[in-house]
């Protein structure tokens, strides 16, 4: 191996480092997590669920990574103060966070979603990310480095059909991580979104087994496929190594082409 290619291949190591992943349970939570463990990170794994958590953290150690899960709900800010709290405990620092928590419960049109619907979508979806970005960006302030990482959607860029709360909530990760970066850019600290497109997810079953709505979605994608969620791995571990040292504030969309036209 030549000097070039070992400084090359250290662009992305992310050996000695320890990465926070929400809603990591399942789907692309499950697959960043697997990808930043795969090169080196030590992953915290965190969910609602402790059987789905315990599943994935015995899966991902199987296959050689360093992980371990705590339960928390993101909406609760004690769950997250105590999330905070365990990680520092255990390692004592954190380098990444991905915000990727998130629900999507409905698919109504907006003159039919009550409040409940509303404020349901907002404190997964939006607030949960602000209590992680605050406690989790506050550690890594003492230390003066860090990358955030807040997964937001298509619906964070456009409009979509019946999904008021979840684009609003989107539109707002996109526009809090952007504040953040100007703020904490001089600080050491990156903040940085991945917005999917429609990918091969729980969250997206009903709609990919609704075969008007699946055909019609597909027919929108230029790729003409629904996303896999090993194909976010790429983008998670760019924006959690040094290979993307001068990049904050920004947006990587991974959407198949949507929101391309």
């Amino acid at each position: 191996m030549t000097a070039l290619d070992t400084r090359m291949k250290g662009l992305f190591d992310l050996t000695g480092t320890v990465a926070v992943v929400t809603g990591a349970g399942r789907g692309l939570g499950r697959a960043m997590a697997a990808g930043l463990a795969g090169f080196g990170a030590e992953v915290v794994l965190c969910g609602r669920n402790a059987d789905t958590l315990t599943s994935t953290a015995d899966e991902l150690t199987a296959e050689g990574g360093k992980v371990w899960w705590k339960t928390a709900d993101v909406s609760r800010e004690e769950d997250v103060t105590a999330l905070v709290d365990a990680v520092l405990e255990r390692h004592g620092r954190v380098d990444t966070l991905i915000n990727n928590a998130g629900i999507n419960p409905i698919y109504k049109a907006a003159e039919h979603i009550d409040l409940n619907d509303w404020r349901n979508i907002i404190d997964v979806n939006l607030t949960g990310v602000y209590l992680c970005c605050r406690h989790f960006g506050n550690v890594m302030l003492e230390r003066g480095r860090g990358s955030i990482i807040s997964i937001s959607s298509v619906a964070g860029h456009v409009g979509l059909r019946k999904t008021l709360p979840y684009g609003a909530a989107k539109g707002g990760v996109e526009l809090m991580t952007k504040s953040l970066a100007i703020d904490w850019a001089a600080k050491g600290v990156r903040v940085n979104t991945i917005a999917p497109g429609f990918f091969e997810t729980d969250l997206t079953a009903g709609m990919r087994e609704h075969a008007a709505l699946s055909e019609r979605l597909l027919g929108q994608t230029p790729m003409g496929r629904f996303g896999k969620a090993e194909e976010l791995v790429g983008a998670a571990v760019f924006l959690a190594s040094p290979a993307s040292s001068y990049v904050t504030g920004q947006s990587i969309v991974v959407d198949g082409g949507w929101t391309a036209q």
